[in-house]
């Protein structure tokens, strides 16, 4: 698989000749809903393992491998003929590869509140775990679905295992930190909640659970380490695993509701896994930067393995981007935007888009029929392409998203040129 970046004048056709590969095949990978409209600075996923290239006068081995992305080694190694690579003439034909990286395998679990059967087909081949968000509980243990549209039974036929997501989201909307303090700390409805929970799990096709409790009181802490305790004592001897999802920190001391309450050196060693949130510095009501900017990614990644086993975590990425309006006003919303959608919005409006080599992350400014200027900062194969390598850098088990609801057919083909994916089933 090759990741080309656009520049002026390019064209599927003229790309796809170059690559030697078909332009519904570029179409395809991806998801060109115009393809006669490319931006200058999108990238491609180019769904080739190499091109024949026929040497022109003057060029070089080295030159012909800048042209292409490549290194002369990797030129060399598929052209023995070649020897040290000093003499090539024109006309002469020589190989130039994209190897895949082949770094092992990672586990994938997508969160789901909402997913046609089409796209869920789609990316279940490449899911390790699918989470549909989610069950939500009540200060009494009751369990209700919250925004729950997946179908799960298409799940088996990809070996894919179904968690149930576990939350305490309010009917109203937002994570209730009083209705988790009951469960966490009253026996009642604690029993209630694994009562309801274990009746859930033996009523359909699951695999386990992934808990994600929200904003929890600090001083619940040690009463969500018991209760983790007493989840994993008790659904293990029935065959289920225990996942849990923290926010992103730093140090073990950091302050704040979404973060006190985390333990994350208690977490790394009861539950089976761990999602670290690695996403958000970009977010809906902040000002316009990176949603997961690589450099942020390490630092909670540097606390998290100090404290849980590299081999539970899974860093999780965004599945979406943010379109702001400028100049950014404390308060106002972010536009949501489908990743797949972004660099038509880009043709559309003009915008060559930019890398900021810093977050490792694709972003461009335009100014919409109102006169107002934008700023959109989203992800591509360059952006997934660096922080997939953060896998095999910490060692992690894998990545999770949030959320899948919308196919972004990139995202998995450049996974898949890395890694090939861990099934559990």
């Amino acid at each position: 698989m090759k990741i080309y970046t656009v520049r002026a004048g390019d064209t599927v056709y003229g790309i796809a000749r170059r690559f030697g590969t078909s332009p519904d095949d570029i179409i395809y990978a991806n998801q060109l809903s115009q393809p006669d409209a490319l931006s200058v600075g999108q990238s491609l996923v180019i769904p080739v393992d190499s091109v024949t290239h026929i040497v022109q006068r003057g060029q070089s081995v080295y030159s012909i491998a800048v042209s292409y992305g490549v290194t002369v080694q990797d030129i060399l190694r598929a052209n023995p003929s070649l020897g040290n690579g000093n003499r090539i003439y024109p006309g002469q034909r020589i190989t130039v590869p994209f190897p895949n990286e082949n770094l092992g395998s990672a586990l994938m679990n997508g969160f789901v509140t909402d997913v046609s059967d089409s796209a869920l087909k789609a990316q279940l081949p490449y899911l390790s775990f699918l989470s549909p968000f989610s069950y939500s509980t009540d200060a009494d243990g009751n369990l209700r679905p919250v925004e729950f549209g997946a179908n799960t039974a298409l799940s088996a036929a990809y070996a894919t295992a179904n968690l149930i997501t576990l939350t305490n989201l309010k009917e109203s909307g937002g994570f209730s930190s009083q209705n988790i303090h009951a469960i966490l700390t009253q026996q009642q409805p604690q029993d209630a909640f694994l009562e309801n929970l274990i009746g859930l799990l033996q009523s359909g096709d699951w695999y386990g659970v992934n808990v994600d409790f929200e904003y929890i009181y600090a001083f619940d802490r040690e009463s969500y380490n018991q209760f983790l305790r007493r989840l994993v004592d008790t659904l293990h001897p029935l065959g289920y695993i225990v996942v849990t999802c923290l926010a992103p920190k730093v140090r073990a001391d950091q302050p704040g509701l979404l973060y006190e309450a985390h333990d994350y050196a208690f977490h790394g060693r009861t539950a089976d896994y761990v999602i670290v949130m690695t996403y958000e510095w970009g977010y809906k009501f902040g000002p316009p930067m990176a949603v997961s900017p690589i450099g942020s990614m390490r630092q909670v990644l540097d606390y998290a393995v100090s404290e849980i086993p590299r081999g539970k975590i899974m860093m999780s990425l965004p599945n979406y981007g943010y379109d702001w309006t400028l100049p950014f006003t404390q308060g106002t919303a972010a536009r949501i935007l489908n990743n797949v959608s972004v660099p038509a919005l880009a043709a559309r409006v003009g915008a060559a888009i930019l890398f900021d080599a810093r977050s490792q992350t694709p972003y461009f400014n335009y100014t919409d029929a109102a006169g107002r200027r934008h700023e959109v900062w989203f992800d591509d194969a360059r952006s997934l392409h660096a922080k997939y390598h953060l896998i095999d850098e910490y060692g992690l088990a894998g990545v999770s998203f949030w959320n899948l609801n919308s196919l972004f057919r990139t995202n998995f083909l450049v996974f898949e040129s890395m890694y090939s994916v861990r099934k559990l089933l």
